[in-house]
């Protein structure tokens, strides 16, 4: 049995993508999964699974979020020590002074060399991203809010999806990975 931390894309978010933490849970329980519980309402879940292949993890969730609330969202799973690692390895730690401004995408698999190497550091500036294993960092110095890389097409631009948390939320959950709630 291992413990993951299941992350939803886009959901509960300005009204659409409607996915009731409640039944989020209580879905993880249909598919076998144990030790169940959310955190906060965009989409962290954390399961005990059988299942060794985050990808079979990925697909449950996927598939039963979209048959039982009609919700068709990326998910992607990750290990506490895959989460740690993200947080260790971010490049702007020694920059990023407000957790909430310092966001990991994770993403569905590494993007190609040619669209990450098609990419202008400068055009986002003050506003810094790099990439890591099956992750992207994003640096937002002054916020989201009115960025311009919070924009992006991040999904067209690297022909990967992925969905984003601050780092605050990361650590959270590799807490609840470890037990520790």
């Amino acid at each position: 049995m291992t413990r993951y931390a299941v992350l939803l894309r886009g959901v509960n978010v300005g009204g659409n993508n409607k996915v009731p933490m409640a039944r989020l849970r209580e879905l993880a329980a249909d598919l076998g999964y144990r030790e169940i519980t959310t955190y906060v309402q965009s989409g962290n879940l954390v399961v005990t699974a059988e299942a060794k292949q985050a990808a079979a993890l990925e697909k449950s969730v996927a598939d039963i979020i979209r048959e039982e609330l009609g919700v068709d969202i990326a998910v992607m799973v990750r290990s506490r020590k895959e989460l740690a690692t993200a947080l260790d390895a971010n490049p702007f730690a020694e920059i990023a002074d407000d957790p909430a401004r310092m966001v990991i995408s994770f993403l569905a698999s590494q993007p190609a060399a040619d669209k990450r190497n098609a990419l202008d550091r400068n055009e986002f500036a003050p506003e810094l991203f790099e990439f890591g294993d099956r992750c992207l960092y994003l640096w937002y110095p002054a916020g989201m809010g009115r960025s311009k890389m919070s924009a992006a097409p991040w999904d067209r631009r690297l022909g990967v999806r992925g969905t984003g948390r601050n780092v605050r939320t990361i650590a959270k959950l590799v807490e609840m990975l470890d037990g520790a709630e």
